[in-house]
């Protein structure tokens, strides 16, 4: 089902279950977050290709994006908005939009998820990787939501906590299956340690 959707240009990747923190200061940002606490509705954010995440200016994004539902906020100290959001759906835009405040938009189809599945015995590494990664205090502090053999949520987990670059988060946040994200994942954990 196609809806029409805000989008947010970052220099990161946002991944479903996972949370980001973002400053919001810009007109056309704070605007949106307003219709997005009036409405009840989320945005997209996409992954800069080019261009600059604030200010004026063409940018160029990925079309591949994730849902993000705000889920908390504060005025912080420096008296800007500060808001978290929790990514959800993968996303498809297509059909961008420029508001005359420079807000984009697009249509936004969202990717089918294939069925989450039990962890499986060779999962045992990953697992115990990713209860190290919670015990730092900052990966602590981020309260993500228990794994609980979900090969979906141990996935996006491991790829919010590890150090993967841009590009890699990228090809898992295209995968629709939770065992071959699992598999890559793995993969790259190989490399890192060769």
């Amino acid at each position: 089902m196609t809806e029409r959707m805000a989008l947010f240009p970052l220099n990161t990747v946002l991944l479903p279950g996972c949370v980001l923190d973002l400053q919001i200061f810009e007109p056309r940002y704070l605007d949106m977050v307003s219709r997005c606490f009036r409405q009840n509705a989320g945005f997209v954010v996409v992954t800069l290709e080019e261009g600059a995440e604030a200010g004026p200016g063409a940018v160029r994004f990925k079309a591949l994006g994730c849902e993000a539902r705000i889920i908390d906020w504060e005025r912080r100290d420096n008296g800007l908005l500060g808001i978290r959001v929790e990514g959800g759906r993968r996303a498809e835009a297509s059909a961008v939009e420029v508001a005359s405040d420079g807000l984009l938009s697009a249509s936004v189809d969202w990717l089918v998820e294939q069925p989450d599945a039990e962890l499986l015995a060779s999962h045992a590494d990953l697992l115990a990787l990713h209860t190290t990664l919670l015990e730092h205090p900052i990966a602590a502090a981020l309260k993500l939501p228990a794994v609980a053999g979900s090969q979906q949520r141990l996935a996006w987990q491991l790829a919010y906590l590890l150090p993967l670059d841009v590009e890699e988060k990228l090809e898992l946040l295209a995968q629709a299956d939770p065992l071959l994200r699992l598999q890559q994942i793995e993969r790259w954990l190989r490399s890192m340690q060769a």
